[in-house]
């Protein structure tokens, strides 16, 4: 009951203060709420039967790698083939981030620890993917003459525009930059939590929370620049991607 008038009043905060500056959509975060309420109750009850058995992780982790597309995907406004663009990007940057960190043994590859991992990077490409598109399209749109001048001078599309999707993929990765940067200064990130509630002593938690956050900027690194490299030569000024 604590959990839920917490949870109540925090969300009224939220959308209260949304509404009061007009700001967009004011009542999503009182739907992303309820939804995160809805799937980490069914998740709290399917969990105890797949986190032993590495055949429901596989299936689980390539359910949420699905959802994270679909999430990024609808973020970008993408609805043809350069859609595939963005799962692909997000599945170079997680498989690359991945397999380091089971391959080098810094991870155990009991199923928990893999869901755990494999839950954490798939999310960090979903970000970085739909922070990096959206940045891509803004520059795009705010340096539109200085792309339509290149492309009069004989650029290519992809030369025309190589210097807005460096900075777009810098810019995605700020969040993941300044979490790690801080990690133990301003904020204790949850997989060190985590690891610590589970009986980790503090110096294997921290271990656990560097590998993890070096995992989340390989990804987000791989995931902006494939992302970047397939999205940006366009010929056209571009009201989306």
């Amino acid at each position: 009951m604590r959990t839920a008038v917490a949870v109540a009043i925090l969300v009224a905060l939220t959308v209260v203060t949304l509404r009061a500056v007009k700001a967009p959509r004011g009542w999503s975060a009182a739907y992303a709420v309820l939804r995160c309420a809805v799937q980490l109750t069914v998740l709290s009850l399917v969990l105890g039967g797949i986190i032993s058995d590495a055949r429901w992780v596989a299936l689980f982790a390539a359910v949420m790698f699905a959802v994270a597309c679909w999430t990024a995907v609808g973020r970008l406004g993408l609805t043809d083939r350069r859609a595939s663009w963005v799962m692909g990007a997000m599945a170079a940057g997680a498989m690359v981030a991945l397999t380091v960190v089971f391959s080098t043994g810094a991870v155990d590859r009991e199923a928990r620890y893999v869901l755990a991992v494999c839950g954490i990077v798939i999310g960090g490409t979903m970000t970085t993917a739909t922070l990096a598109g959206r940045r891509l399209v803004a520059g795009l749109n705010d340096r539109w003459d200085e792309v339509e001048g290149w492309l009069a001078l004989g650029a290519t599309p992809r030369e025309s525009t190589v210097v807005i999707a460096r900075e777009a993929v810098a810019e995605a990765l700020i969040p993941s930059m300044d979490q790690t940067r801080t990690t133990g200064l301003v904020t204790l990130p949850g997989a060190f939590v985590g690891a610590i509630f589970g009986g980790a002593s503090p110096l294997d938690a921290g271990r656990f929370q560097l590998v993890v956050l070096a995992a989340i900027l390989a990804a987000g690194a791989v995931t902006g620049s494939v992302l970047t490299w397939g999205l940006s030569p366009v010929k056209e000024k571009p009201q989306a991607l």
